[in-house]
């Protein structure tokens, strides 16, 4: 018995997908997002946009070395990039659980527009129920 066996890609042109949109849900987008993501592309495009003393936030929590501020994040080691990742998604969330708290008890804005849409979907109007659930699912602040 033998096997076919098919080599995925492992590189492409930078800023190209790696795959075509395919009509299937947006899978295409997701798979490429995830391979950018394994090559820590998306993290080093957020490292760019922070300034050198959040940077040194992020590394004091990730127990890195301050001096790593200023490097470019594709140079360090992928231990040091996965404690940055750990230690930002951990900072995300004690923000997020701090917002939370000052805002307190209100509804989420998704609730108005969920609303809308079971609202529309009452009427038979598809077309407006299709509006409002494209924007909860873009997302609201």
């Amino acid at each position: 018995m033998s096997a076919s066996v098919h080599q995925l890609p492992t590189r492409h042109a930078q800023g190209t997908p790696l795959v075509e949109s395919d009509g299937r849900a947006g899978w295409g987008a997701l798979r490429a997002e995830l391979h950018d993501r394994c090559e820590d592309r998306d993290l080093a495009a957020l490292w760019d946009e922070m300034e050198t003393a959040e940077r040194r936030a992020v590394l004091a929590s990730a127990r890195g070395d301050a001096d790593d501020a200023r490097r470019a994040i594709e140079s360090m080691p992928s231990a040091t990039r996965r404690a940055i990742r750990s230690a930002i998604h951990r900072m995300s969330g004690y923000g997020k659980r701090l917002r939370d708290r000052l805002e307190g008890d209100r509804p989420h804005p998704s609730r108005e527009l969920a609303s809308h849409a079971r609202a529309a979907l009452a009427e038979g109007n598809t077309n407006a129920a299709l509006h409002w659930l494209a924007l909860i699912e873009r997302g609201v602040e």
